[in-house]
């Protein structure tokens, strides 16, 4: 699958977006290593702070379904339709994907692409646990 049929899927995705207080729809698509894709949409809450993004929906239902192994995701994000500038996944996205994904994960935006570690050259894993 290329980069950008996979950023389709992620425009496709942010149809379903239920954003009806920030009026920005994200999607996501999450491409496994055996091929499958899962995409997920930006859900809002009017208690802001139980939004779930668009890359920890797609992720999670990869991961609800026993998938652990991942190649690239794709994000776009916009309104009006509007898909064409850079949405970059936030802090707290970067941090759950890096639960599940190595370094090399492709990160497919709107401008072109990244790894994993470009956006999160430090990451807090297992061992930031250990003194």
């Amino acid at each position: 699958m290329t980069n950008g049929e996979l950023f389709s899927m992620a425009v496709e995705a942010a149809g379903n977006s239920y954003s009806k207080y920030s009026g920005f729809s994200v999607g996501a698509a999450l491409l496994a290593a055996d091929g499958r894709v899962f995409t997920g949409c930006n859900i809002e809450n009017s208690s802001y702070s139980l939004t779930v993004c668009a890359e920890r929906t797609a992720l999670f239902k990869a991961v609800s379904e026993g998938v652990r192994d991942f190649r690239a995701i794709a994000i776009a994000g916009g309104s009006n339709g509007n898909f064409s500038k850079q949405c970059a996944p936030c802090g707290a996205c970067l941090q759950v994907l890096s639960e599940f994904c190595g370094d090399d994960l492709v990160i497919v935006l709107s401008n072109g692409w990244f790894r994993l570690s470009d956006l999160l050259p430090i990451r807090f894993g297992e061992g930031s646990m250990k003194c």
